[in-house]
């Protein structure tokens, strides 16, 4: 998918465009109002991810701009301005959504990929599967090869985000967000302990390589036998 993030705050950027990186998507920034509205005006992006408060030309002036030339392209509003008020503001002027900073990268990588997705549904899953391990949801069961394995709450949670992108490289950014919902500090090594956890009771029934450490990038659980 094609982004455009229009934002004037360096640690913003980089975290977000790291983050969509590691996903897989592409990613352009724009530093004040009038360069974002030329890019999203003169190119095709799947999503823009618009600040409020910027310099040149304001958020919510941008986005009106971008509408009146009758541009469809979602719109997913990241702003500090955070009062109900606001955020009214922010949908009425034409925004998709409304996240408010400080946010999580997870939430927003949710949200940004519904926006460019939206029109697509399917029924909730009860139930994930990935080669021969099994989750079942509802009641918090987990088999590997027929034989039940007792996982801790964080394991269970750490796991079932893992099943639910089978065969991708998830980043320890969006483990941690995902798992433990708050920013990820690269000193840590709580990630590395719970997936040593869960290999080694993977082990104990012959299947140590289902979790793959891909160096540099994060974890993939790879197809079972």
């Amino acid at each position: 998918m094609k982004i455009l993030l229009v934002e004037d705050d360096a640690t913003t950027i980089e975290y977000v465009v790291k983050g969509f990186m590691e996903q897989g998507h592409n990613i352009e920034t724009a530093s004040d109002g009038h360069q974002g509205l030329l890019l999203a005006t003169s190119m095709k992006y799947d999503l823009v991810i618009l600040d409020r408060m910027l310099p040149q030309l304001d958020g919510l002036k941008l986005l009106a701009a971008l509408r009146a030339t009758g541009s469809q392209t979602p719109v997913l509003i990241l702003s500090a301005l955070s009062h109900v008020d606001e955020r009214v503001k922010g949908l009425r002027a034409g925004g998709d959504d409304y996240m408010t900073k400080p946010f999580a990268f997870s939430e927003l990588l949710v949200r940004a990929e519904k926006l460019m997705q939206r029109g697509f549904s399917q029924p909730a899953d009860t139930e994930l599967s990935v080669g021969n391990l099994v989750m079942e949801l509802l009641t918090r069961k987990v088999t590997l090869d027929g034989t039940e394995l007792m996982l801790q709450p964080k394991e269970f949670q750490l796991l079932k985000y893992l099943m639910e992108h089978p065969n991708q490289v998830i980043s320890r950014t969006l483990l941690f967000e995902a798992v433990w919902d708050y920013h990820f500090d690269p000193r840590t090594n709580v990630i590395d302990v719970h997936i040593a956890k869960l290999r080694r009771k993977f082990e104990e029934l012959g299947f140590g390589e289902l979790i793959e450490t891909v160096r540099g990038a994060g974890y993939r659980l790879r197809q079972g036998n």
